[in-house]
């Protein structure tokens, strides 16, 4: 996911596809006025704009609407507590670190609530059965976060972040390939829209001299674009493992796998610079920061994906550059540019629009079995969990 951008409760995750079976009401067809006109009633309802936007007032809008504005505050937080590291009396940059220390945690507590809620049988069970899957979206994420910070070592901060939105139109894409969604003009709207707006907020950035010579361009934007892609196919692949399995699971099984690979890249490229760091108290607190902000945004985003979509996901994301801006005026003293008052309206404008309709209902088949053809199968081959 994107989750480093400059580098990218229990309860809630506890909820199993079978409990919420209808998320939202199906809206799938709503662009179809044929449909629409065949009732009076219905085509006069269609025309009214209380009509049209009455899900953006919705209970179902607003909640995911706060999540999105969660998981944009993380990712802020994580840029925060990166920027502190890298600007200190002792300039620290060992992102590969801080992303281990963060796949360790999710792994061991929600491994743990996985063994709890399925039974080391049922974890066996998803280890011998499902590990392909979750070994195929570790490294879709390992690497995703990987090739962002080389990146942004060798190209432009202003090449950077317009490559890095090229994740939400790829988004959009494998949402409508690999998921089947079938979206409405409201959704390619509100995407184009915050699209603009995000134009803009480059434009406001290339004005106020925020920019950086890249050591090697043509690298640093090949990175970027393996690096937006790979966070494309890692949050449509999340949405799609997470609406036909437990969302506990699916985070359990990244942190466990991506424990491993990023361990391993960890001890191969990044163990001078982890010797080399001085421990002090703010180094460490500012690590420890980063790694909360991480769990947050992984433990709090397959909500978002079953509630809504891995589009919306990327959308809400934006919003963060502006909760930045504010950081920055209040601990770096930055200035603010009129063209970031434009980016920020259009962005929510983006926002709203594409929520005018909630996101139809993927169609893709599933590749998991459910609980009870689990137990069926684990009947007939009592000696499969041995």
């Amino acid at each position: 996911m994107s989750a480093q951008k400059v580098e990218h409760h229990p309860s809630d995750l506890e909820m199993t596809l079978d409990d919420q079976v209808v998320i939202h009401p199906d809206f799938s067809n709503q662009d179809q006025d044929t449909q629409a006109s065949s009732s009076p009633q219905k085509k006069e309802d269609k025309g009214t704009w209380r009509t049209t936007c009455s899900y953006l007032v919705s209970c179902q809008f607003l909640r995911i609407l706060l999540l999105g504005q969660v998981l944009s505050l993380c990712i802020t937080a994580t840029t925060l507590f990166s920027t502190k590291l890298a600007q200190g009396e002792n300039p620290v940059s060992i992102p590969t670190t801080q992303s281990f220390l963060n796949y360790l945690v999710l792994g061991i507590v929600y491994t743990g609530i996985t063994i709890y809620k399925e039974g080391f049988r049922g974890w066996l069970h998803i280890m011998r059965h499902r590990s392909f899957y979750y070994m195929i979206f570790a490294v879709i994420d390992v690497e995703g976060n990987y090739f962002m910070v080389k990146a942004y070592s060798y190209t432009s901060l202003l090449s950077a972040m317009l490559l890095d939105s090229w994740t939400i139109p790829c988004v959009v894409l494998l949402s409508v390939f690999f998921l089947k969604v079938r979206f409405i003009r409201y959704h390619y709207l509100g995407v184009f829209i915050a699209m603009v707006g995000m134009g803009f907020l480059v434009w406001s950035d290339m004005e106020a001299g925020k920019n950086f010579p890249g050591s090697d361009l043509i690298k640093g934007d090949l990175f970027c674009i393996l690096a937006a892609t790979l966070y494309a196919f890692s949050n449509v692949y999340q949405e799609f493992l997470v609406r036909q399995t437990s969302m506990y699971e699916v985070v359990g099984q990244l942190g466990f796998w991506a424990t491993i690979l990023n361990g391993i890249q960890l001890a191969v490229l990044e163990r001078n610079e982890v010797q080399a760091v001085e421990w002090t108290g703010s180094v460490v607190g500012y690590i420890i920061g980063f790694d909360i902000a991480m769990f947050i945004l992984y433990s709090v985003s397959p909500i978002l994906f079953r509630l809504s979509s891995a589009t919306f996901f990327n959308l809400s994301l934006l919003t963060s550059d502006f909760y930045g801006l504010i950081f920055g005026i209040l601990l770096f003293d930055a200035k603010v540019n009129y063209l970031y008052a434009i980016a920020y309206v259009l962005i929510c404008g983006g926002i709203l629009v594409y929520n005018i309709r909630p996101t139809p209902e993927p169609h893709f088949k599933r590749i998991f079995a459910s609980k009870d053809e689990d137990k069926v199968a684990d009947e007939k081959s009592p000696n499969d969990m041995a």
